[in-house]
């Protein structure tokens, strides 16, 4: 056996950062599993990433641009996928102005509503 110590097989070479990557490497990336990146390929239809023999992906910088814009809008930002859907379908603006959150306009005028009476039940006191 040598004194030397053999190299770390897992530790992978820095890539470019326009080089292609792999599915794997793109799940690494965004924390996202890889099977979430498949289904997000089913629901968004400007994400394609180029297929090699095989059915192997390699996602181009232009695509995990888009995948991080998903992810931020799908878990930071709270969008339902046809939210995010519909934003990439219409051009979405580069900073949305709210969420698609069910049920926060209302709950909005039920504060409101009972804020006002509690106001007029501690002037009554």
């Amino acid at each position: 056996m040598s004194d030397l110590a053999e190299p770390d097989s897992r530790a992978r070479p820095r890539k470019s950062a326009q080089a292609f990557r792999t599915i794997s490497e793109a799940s690494e990336q965004l924390s996202v599993p890889q099977h979430v990146l498949r289904f997000w390929e089913t629901k968004f239809p400007q994400l394609k990433p180029l297929k090699r023999g095989g059915g192997r992906r390699y996602y181009r910088p232009e695509d995990l641009a888009l995948l991080r814009r998903i992810s931020g809008l799908l878990y930071t930002e709270g969008y339902t996928i046809k939210g995010v859907q519909r934003l990439l379908a219409e051009g979405e603006p580069e900073a949305p102005s709210a969420p698609e959150v069910p049920g926060v306009v209302e709950a909005l005028e039920e504060l409101e509503a009972l804020a006002a009476r509690l106001r007029a039940m501690a002037g009554r006191g």
